[in-house]
Parts: C-alpha cells; sequence; structure tokens
C-alpha cells in the first residue's frame, strides 16, 4: 500500500480581505491530488466548496461565502489528507449599500424598494428616492474604524434612510473633516431641497387643474340630468360618460408615459433575461465545456459537471431549460460511445481500462462495458496468437504489424531467455560437443519453431495478467470505486461476475487451449488430429529438433507456466499447460536417447587404436563419456517442479526409454564387433602411436604400418573385458541416479550381449592361433619317417615340440603387449587345444616301444611342465590320457635318463621359457 498523504496546509490567500462573493486564490500544500479529491472547503466557517476549483496540489480558486464571522480561518478537506490547518486567516467586511445613482458593476433590484422606516416594501419610482449625499457637499470619509462607531451609537445606523438613522454617526463618518462653513452651507442645501419638493407638489397640482376642473363639470352635468330626467335615463349616458373619460385618461396617460414605460419594461426585460443567464450560466455553457473538456481529455469534470446538471434540472419543466438539457444529454451520448470506443481499443493498458470502465458506469452506459472490455481482450489476445503463428508462413501479413506494438514490447521481457542462454551451454549441432561464449545471432541460428514458441509464451505472459487482473477487479467491484461510496453499482458488478464465471473460464481455457496446441503443432504435431494439425501446424520440418532445444523449450514453457500460476489462476485451468510440458520432457528425453544411440555408432570412425597400459583404447571412455554427457544434458528434463508429474509415471513411457537404453548399450557393442571384425584394408592406421611404458618383448607390433586382424580381436577382447567390469556398472548407475526404471534389465541384457561378443571374439582369436600350432603338432612328430615302434634312445626333445613352443610363446608375447589380463586366459585356451591335440596323437598309437616310450614321455612332460601355470582341468586331464596311452617306465635308469634329459630341455630353453614363470605372468584365477 502507498503511504498516506500529509494533511493540507494554507499558507496563503489572495486578497486577504473583502466583502462576500470575493473571488480569492488559496495557496499551500497538500491541497488535494484532484478536483474528486477535494472534499471540503471553508472560509471564516462558511462552506466554499460549490465555488471552488482545483487548480493543483498548491493551488485553489473560490468564491467567499455570507460568513457570520468577520474574521477566521481557511480550513481545506481532501480524502487523502484529511482536514488541515491554516497559517493565514481571511477578514470578511461588511459591503456598502449602492445608492440609485451611485455606478455599480452589478445589477440592482430597483423593482421593490424596502423602506426601514416603515418596514414595508413600497413600490416607490427610483427619482423619488433621496440623493446619495443629501448635505449637497463634497465627502469625505474619516478614518475612524467602525467597531469604534458601532459602539459609541449601539443600536443606531449611518444610513439616512435607516429608522434608527443617526446624524452625529453620518457626520462623523462622512463629514468629519469638513469646516464649519461647509456645514452652514450644507443646511442651505437641505433646506433648498426641501422647498423644491414642496414646489414639486405644488407644480404638480397646478398642471392638473384643468383636468379636475372638467371633472368637476362632468360630475355636475351628471347631477343635473339626473334631477331633470330621473335616474333611469340618466344612468346609461352617465355610464358613458365616465367611460368617455376615463378613455380619454387613459390614452392621454398613455401617450405621456408610452415611451419612458417602453424603455422601462425592455430594461426590466433586459435585467431579467441578465439575471438568468448570470444565474443559470452553468446550465448554458455546459454544452461548449462539455466539449472543450472532452478535447482536453478531463473527463472526470465532465462527469461531475453532468451530474451536476442532472440534479439540478433532470425533471425541470422550463422549456428552454429542456432544450439545453436535452443538449446536454446528446454530448454526453457522444461520450458514452466515444469512451466505449477507446475501452473496446486494442492494445491498451489495464489502468486506462478501468479509467474507461468507471467513467462508463459514472454515465450511466447501458450493457455492461467491463464484460465488453473483458471480451475484446479475449479476442484480442487470441489475435495475436494467431498473428504471431501467421508471421513466420506470411511475413508481410498486415496483421503482423501489431506484433511489433510498444505497448506489446515483446522483446523486453524481464523474464531469462532460455533460448538466448543456450549459447552460453552448448553448441547447435545435434549431439555436438559442448561450447562456450555468448552468441549474439541466436535467433537466426535457433530453429523457426523454437523462436515462435518463445514469442508465443512471451505474448501469453505479458497479455494475460492484465486480462486476469481486469476479471478479478470485476469480480471484486474495485472497477467502479476504491471505497464503498458505490456499493450498489459494486454489488451489480458481483452479480453480473457470478453470472459470468463459467463464460470467463471458457476464455482462460481458449487463451490455455490455443497456447498448447499451437506449441504442440510447431513441436508435438504426431500429437494433434488431423483437423487440428491443419489449423495448428503447417510447420516444415526439415529435421527433427535436438534435445537441447527442446531443453529449452521445456524451460520456456516452465517459465511461463510458473508467471501463470503466480497470478493465482487456479490450477484446473493450467492443467493442460503442465500435460504439455509431461509430454515435451517425455520427448525430449526420448529424441535425446535416439541422438545418443546414433553417435554411438558413429563412435567407431573415432577408433584410434592407441593402446594404454591396460590394453584399452579411448573407446570404453568415449562411450561412457557420452552417456553421461547425454543424461546430464536430461537433467533438468527429468527433475520434476512443483505441480509437474515423474516423467516416467507412465508404462510405456518407462518401456521406450528402456529399449532405446537397451539399443544404445547393443549399438556399442555391434560398434565393437564391426572395428573387430573389418578386414585389414578397411581400417586407418595412419595416426596409430604407441604407449611408451608398454613391454615389448617380441618386437612392437605398432612399428607395423596396419594392425592385424589378431591385434584387433585382441584390443577388442580388453575394450570387452573393461566394459564388463567397470564402464557397464557405472552406466548403470548413472541411469539409477537420474531416475529411469527398469535398469537391472538393461544391464542384464547389455551384459548377455557383451559376453557373447566376448565369447564369439576370443573363439575367432583362439581359432587364429590355437589351430595352426595344432595342426603343427601331427607332422612335427612324425617327420622323417619317425616310428614310435623302431626309434633311437632319446637324446633331447625334439624340434617339432619347440617349434610349438615358440608358437605359443609368440602367442603369449602378442597377448601380454596388448593386455596382461588376458594371458591366462588365452594361454589356458591355447594349451588345452595343444594338450588336447597331444592327448589323441598319444592315443592314436598303436604300439610303443621302449625308446618310443621313454621319447613320448620326454616330449609331453616337457610340455607339462613349461606350461604348468596355465594348465587347466581340461588341459591337465588331456596330458594326463596322454601319459596313461604310453607304456610304464619299469627302470630307474629310464627314469633317470628322462629326469637328465628334461633337466637340459629347461636349462637350453631358459630364456624362451621365462615368459611361463609365474613371477612373470599372472596366474590364472579359477
Amino acid at each position: 500500500m502507498s503511504r498516506a498523504r500529509q494533511p493540507p496546509l494554507v499558507t496563503g490567500i489572495s486578497p486577504n480581505e473583502g466583502i462576500s462573493w470575493t473571488k480569492v486564490t488559496i495557496r499551500g500544500e497538500n491541497l488535494g491530488t484532484g478536483p474528486t479529491d477535494l472534499i471540503g472547503l471553508t472560509i471564516c466557517g462558511h462552506n466554499c466548496l460549490l465555488t471552488a476549483e482545483w487548480m493543483s496540489a498548491s493551488k485553489i480558486v473560490c468564491r467567499v461565502g455570507q460568513a457570520k464571522n468577520d474574521k477566521g480561518d481557511i480550513i481545506v478537506t481532501t480524502k487523502s489528507g484529511g482536514k488541515g490547518t491554516s497559517t493565514v486567516s481571511f477578514k470578511l467586511l461588511k459591503p456598502e449599500k449602492i445608492g440609485i445613482l451611485d455606478q455599480s458593476a452589478v445589477w440592482v433590484d430597483e423593482m421593490n424598494y424596502y423602506d426601514m422606516r416603515t418596514d414595508r416594501n413600497k413600490g416607490i419610482p427610483p427619482l423619488s428616492l433621496r440623493p446619495a449625499n443629501p448635505l449637497g457637499i463634497e465627502i469625505d470619509k474619516g478614518r475612524f474604524p467602525q467597531k469604534d462607531l458601532e459602539s459609541l451609537f449601539p443600536g443606531m445606523s449611518a444610513d439616512f434612510t435607516s429608522e434608527n438613522f443617526s446624524a452625529a454617526w453620518y457626520l462623523i463618518e462622512n463629514h468629519s473633516t469638513t469646516s464649519f462653513d461647509q456645514l452652514k452651507t450644507a443646511v442651505v442645501n437641505l433646506k433648498k431641497q426641501a422647498n423644491k419638493k414642496n414646489e414639486g407638489s405644488l407644480a404638480y397640482v397646478k398642471g392638473g387643474l384643468s383636468t379636475f376642473f372638467e371633472a368637476q363639470d362632468a360630475l355636475s352635468a351628471i347631477h343635473q340630468k339626473l334631477e331633470a330626467d330621473g335616474t333611469e335615463k340618466v344612468e346609461g349616458s352617465m355610464t358613458q360618460k365616465l367611460e368617455n373619460v376615463l378613455n380619454r385618461a387613459s390614452n392621454t396617460a398613455d401617450t405621456l408615459f408610452q415611451e419612458v414605460l417602453g424603455r422601462k419594461d425592455k430594461a426590466d426585460s433586459t435585467r431579467n433575461a441578465l439575471n438568468v443567464l448570470q444565474r443559470f450560466k452553468f446550465l448554458f455553457n455546459l454544452p461548449l465545456n462539455i466539449e472543450r473538456n472532452i478535447q482536453k481529455g478531463d473527463y472526470d469534470v465532465v462527469i461531475n459537471d453532468y451530474e451536476k446538471a442532472k440534479s439540478l434540472f433532470g425533471k425541470t419543466e422550463v422549456q428552454v431549460f429542456k432544450k439545453y438539457y436535452a443538449e446536454v444529454e446528446t454530448r454526453i451520448e457522444a461520450l458514452r460511445e466515444l469512451l466505449l470506443d477507446k475501452l473496446l481499443e486494442t492494445p491498451s493498458t489495464l489502468h486506462d481500462q478501468k479509467r474507461y470502465i468507471r467513467y462508463l458506469s459514472d454515465l450511466h452506459a447501458p450493457g455492461d462495458p467491463a464484460w465488453q472490455c473483458i471480451g475484446a481482450q479475449h479476442q484480442w489476445i487470441l489475435q495475436l496468437m494467431h498473428n504471431c503463428k501467421e508471421s513466420y508462413f506470411f511475413p508481410l501479413c498486415p496483421g503482423n504489424a501489431l506484433l511489433h506494438s510498444p505497448m506489446l514490447d515483446l522483446d523486453s521481457d524481464v523474464r531469462p531467455s532460455p533460448i538466448g542462454h543456450l549459447s552460453q551451454t552448448a553448441s547447435l549441432k545435434r549431439g555436438s560437443s559442448f561450447q562456450s561464449g555468448r552468441d549474439d545471432a541466436w535467433r537466426y541460428k535457433a530453429p523457426q519453431q523454437v523462436v515462435f514458441v518463445e514469442k508465443l509464451t512471451k505474448l501469453v505472459v505479458s497479455q494475460l495478467p492484465n486480462f486476469w487482473k481486469l476479471w478479478v477487479s470485476y469480480v471484486n467491484g474495485s472497477l467502479f470505486s476504491e471505497t464503498a461510496e458505490k456499493s450498489g453499482q459494486m454489488e451489480r458488478s458481483k452479480k453480473n461476475a457470478r453470472q459470468r464465471q463459467n463464460d470467463f473460464k471458457k476464455m482462460i481455457q481458449e487463451v490455455m487451449h490455443s497456447l498448447v496446441k499451437l506449441t504442440r503443432g510447431a513441436l508435438l504435431p504426431f500429437s494433434l488430429r488431423e483437423g487440428e494439425l491443419r489449423q495448428y501446424g503447417g510447420w516444415e520440418m526439415k529435421s527433427e529438433l535436438s534435445g537441447q532445444w527442446l531443453t529449452h523449450v521445456i524451460q520456456t514453457v516452465r517459465l511461463s507456466s510458473e508467471s501463470l500460476t503466480a497470478l493465482e489462476i487456479p490450477n484446473d485451468m493450467l492443467q493442460i499447460i503442465q500435460d504439455l510440458i509431461l509430454d515435451l520432457r517425455v520427448r525430449c528425453i526420448i529424441v535425446t536417447l535416439q541422438h545418443t544411440a546414433e553417435d554411438i555408432k558413429r563412435l567407431a570412425e573415432k577408433e584410434d587404436w592407441v593402446v594404454d597400459n591396460e590394453g584399452l583404447t579411448s573407446l570404453p571412455s568415449q562411450f561412457e563419456q557420452c552417456i553421461i554427457h547425454s543424461l546430464q544434458s536430461l537433467k533438468t528434463v527429468l527433475d520434476c517442479k512443483p505441480g509437474e508429474a515423474s516423467v516416467f509415471q507412465q508404462q510405456k513411457t518407462q518401456e521406450d526409454v528402456c529399449q532405446l537404453s537397451i539399443g544404445i548399450m547393443q549399438g556399442f557393442i555391434d560398434c565393437l564387433e564391426q572395428l573387430s571384425t573389418k578386414p585389414d584394408g578397411d581400417i586407418d592406421t595412419s595416426h596409430l602411436s604407441v604407449d611408451v611404458s608398454s613391454p615389448d618383448l617380441f618386437g612392437s607390433i605398432h612399428e607395423e604400418s596396419s594392425l592385424s586382424s589378431e591385434q584387433r580381436l585382441l584390443i577388442a577382447l580388453s575394450n570387452c573385458h573393461y566394459l564388463e567390469r567397470h564402464t557397464f556398472l557405472n552406466i548403470a548407475e548413472h541411469f539409477e541416479k537420474h531416475g529411469f526404471q527398469g535398469v537391472d534389465k538393461i544391464t542384464q541384457v547389455s551384459m548377455e550381449s557383451l559376453k557373447e561378443l566376448d565369447q564369439r571374439l576370443f573363439e575367432m582369436y583362439i581359432e587364429f592361433k590355437a589351430d595352426p600350432i595344432v595342426g603343427s603338432l601331427e607332422p612335427g612328430i612324425y617327420a622323417g619317417y619317425f616310428d614310435w615302434k623302431d626309434c633311437l634312445v632319446p637324446t633331447g626333445v625334439r624340434n617339432y615340440l619347440k617349434e610349438a613352443l615358440v608358437n605359443i610363446i609368440a602367442v603369449h608375447a602378442e597377448v601380454f603387449t596388448i593386455s596382461k589380463d588376458l594371458v591366462p586366459r588365452v594361454m589356458s585356451r591355447v594349451v588345452e587345444a595343444v594338450s588336447e591335440e597331444l592327448s589323441r596323437l598319444m592315443q592314436c598309437v598303436s604300439s610303443f616301444s621302449k625308446n618310443g616310450a621313454l621319447q613320448a614321455k620326454l616330449e609331453i612332460c616337457a610340455l607339462r611342465d613349461t606350461v604348468a601355470i596355465y594348465l587347466t582341468p581340461e588341459s591337465k586331464s588331456s596330458f594326463k590320457q596322454a601319459l596313461e596311452a604310453l607304456p610304464q617306465l619299469s627302470s630307474g635308469t629310464d627314469r633317470k635318463l628322462l629326469e637328465e634329459l628334461l633337466n637340459k630341455f629347461k636349462s637350453s630353453m631358459h630364456l624362451q621359457l621365462t615368459c611361463f614363470q609365474a613371477s612373470s605372468s599372472t596366474m590364472m584365477k579359477t
């Protein structure tokens, strides 16, 4: 609420003394905020409000009334400040009586002269009154105070026409400085005036003697005739004679005084007309004053004057008043039409709308101007929304000029623009990395649909608050009066508002529906029916909006919803906006996940095949960062604002998001498989580099110009191993952190698919590496026509086994160079394949000689002991089966020879067999 004003203070009045009806100018402080704020003005205790004219907060002009007190304060009373005080006073002087021959600026009523001596009105001709200066000498007003004279002659008067006339008072007041000789002259003048009066009366009688004589002769003749002829005969002639005398007297009088009486009647008529004009000049000047005040925009003054004229002349029977009052009504009717046009004119401010409604109410305009204004505003908002869309389809449409009206001011919204902020957070390319820095030309980069929704929501948020406040004022009656002065109008307004609540609710819902459907037509066209799509859609969709744009559109709509909620609009009217926000959030998540899946598929192009210490490329890390980045961009979308529902409340949304998440994981698995199974010529290794900390036992694989298929398989296996142990688990945690549903299902399906890929790649690598070694065993064993039945005493391990061990060592070196963690798994499987083939070959021999059995046992034991750390239950079983197929050594000499030959083998190949020692390798976890 605004602070109460200070009470009025009168600090000056000009003039500070005068008679009744003197025009004065009052100056001071806080003398009111306007003509309607001034509710009281007294001078010397007399109410002067009717003649008051408010000029400003420091100036008031009025006329002094007929006060009882001769001196008093000037008190001003206002609505805003209450009753005031005065630091000055006004002295009321008694008016001097105006003689019949004195000059005066006003008309003096000369028809009825009041004779105070007889206390009655007398119709005395003006010339018979006494002159203003009966002594006939110069009047010299004395300086004796009036109060002193009144106390000196109590109950007396200096007016010589008064019944209580005091000659001494008259002489003191008018001739206090007159000399004795002049007073003597005055006595002579008085005597002359008395003689003139007597002479005048005598002359009047002398002038009429002939008339008297004629009348006397006529009466004598009548008398004689009556005596001679009798009464009956003379009655007729007497009557005729009297009539003739009277007629002649009348004609003579008319002839003598016709000109004088005519002038007098004319003067009286003029005087009466002027009196009427002066007395009722308010009504006669009112039509012109109304026109002038309307041109100046002083509608308050017009309404006040009209109310005053209506109370005074509304029911008059005087024709001239009726004529002028009818002219006033004509001007007022024109004013009603003008104010109604201004009220329905758009755009306009809420203050102007309230003002015009109050004016029309005070003028008793027909109908309900407030409801007409509400209806016009409703249509105006709908038209603006329609023009906002049309401006993007028909830029040169004339209706689009309304959108650039200064009163709309859509480009200076106080709300922070989420689209303007977009350039600070993300690039405009779908799926690209984030960038910093402000782009002032965002409107030229943003899609048209996004700019349209931004402009549309600004339009609604800028117009709907005034529309809602206008309705609230209509409901509580504050459109008509800030106080209870017009309780009748307020009650009628409240009654009308109660009857039209449903109509207004439909208006709000229509605006909300238009806002939502226009937004859906631009962003979610698939959510509209065919008929609605033709009306609200029509946008050219070159490509679907990215999740980043949808995120900021959601922020825009959320800000608009918060602004509308702050107006205390019922939630049921805004529920349609919450439904729109929910659909936008769901769509944003779906689109973001779809774009993420596409980005994941393109990760294969970014594989640089640079291996770190753990045998990993950057691909798993890029995959995880891409997922995390995507989820972080959805954080504001997934978070629920007040009044919003969870985006996963619908089962279909949960299923769609779960399937898209699984698709993202599967897409990366397919990417790994694609990379690992590409032909050699399809892999770009021109950017290949080597980690200097990686061991390189048998020559770096990176010295070659390209990677072999076996190396890519190993790298892919290493990445799969890391994904299973770390990446997929981390991604599952992020899914749960952001509220995703079905995370267990996503993880389970992804893990199963990853393990299947891992197993396929592993089998391919083992096939590449183990099959050549296994295939070389049988030809090596029987090289040179070797026969187990007929062979010499063993002298050591034959070359085929040494070659097989060297090949196994090569596999070890290749795997160890890429990933140490893969060595036990690969080596164990290679040893299983070799041991299984060796067991098969031994079991296929029909018989062994003593030397053949010793040779076979030497080679089997040499291989078994060499790869002992990579033995598995399967390989141990194979070695056991191979040994069981051989004859047992019965003599101690054979066993000793076997031991010596084994030691010799291990000693001779010590350097090569270092990779099979436990200190250099990691034992396989069982």
